[in-house]
């Protein structure tokens, strides 16, 4: 099966990279709006992106019309976000906020979660999650002509771990028990843990 990209719907290419690129992890993002109303949306377009400097990347699709969504906004105008991890113990409640909210209405107080302040940034975080990511805005990028999506990079100003969660420097994936999304309304856990050692390029000898 061969696809050619210049004939396929929106639709189709949607499917079709939610269906290959799986699993995705899910950044769980708090955003304060310019009123101070804070926002909590899941988006599984998010994966590491620098170590040194520390930062991650979300890809945020915007609204039809090419209006750019709550979260994006108010990163744009504040500067700030918070990452809070997803697990099959939040699950549920990420799920929740994933509805399509009007933009005067606060996911965290119709949903009524619990949040606690964040060190560094005015955002503050989710306590659902075991772990989360402080976020300053580094750049914003607009894909597509028209904008289609706003791939937003932040630098990680500091992190909250679970103590239970933090074991010699690493993290405990099994404790951590992190969610995933597939395609549809589907999700995945964990799963069987396997190693590879990675291998040493040796040149052959003439």
């Amino acid at each position: 099966m061969e696809l050619q990209i210049d004939k396929l719907e929106r639709q189709e290419k949607y499917k079709l990279l939610i269906g290959c690129v799986i699993p995705r992890p899910i950044a769980w993002i708090t955003s304060l709006g310019a009123d101070g109303l804070l926002n909590a949306a899941p988006f599984s377009y998010f994966n590491v992106a620098s170590i040194e400097p520390m930062m991650v990347s979300i890809a945020i699709m915007r609204k039809p019309g090419g209006q750019p969504k709550d979260t994006a906004r108010n990163i744009a105008a504040t500067n700030e976000f918070v990452v809070n991890m997803v697990d099959i113990h939040n699950v549920d409640a990420v799920n929740q906020t994933s509805a399509d909210y009007p933009p005067d209405v606060s996911e965290v107080e119709a949903l009524d979660l619990s949040t606690a302040p964040s060190t560094l940034v005015r955002v503050p975080r989710l306590q659902a999650s075991r772990i989360h990511f402080e976020c300053r805005l580094h750049q914003i990028v607009e894909l597509g002509t028209p904008t289609t999506s706003d791939l937003v990079i932040g630098e990680v100003v500091h992190v909250h771990v679970a103590d239970e969660l933090y074991e010699r420097g690493r993290i405990d994936a099994r404790g951590f028990a992190p969610v995933s999304r597939l395609a549809g309304s589907t999700y995945a856990t964990l799963g069987d843990l396997f190693d590879r050692t990675r291998p040493v390029y040796e040149p052959k000898m003439k």
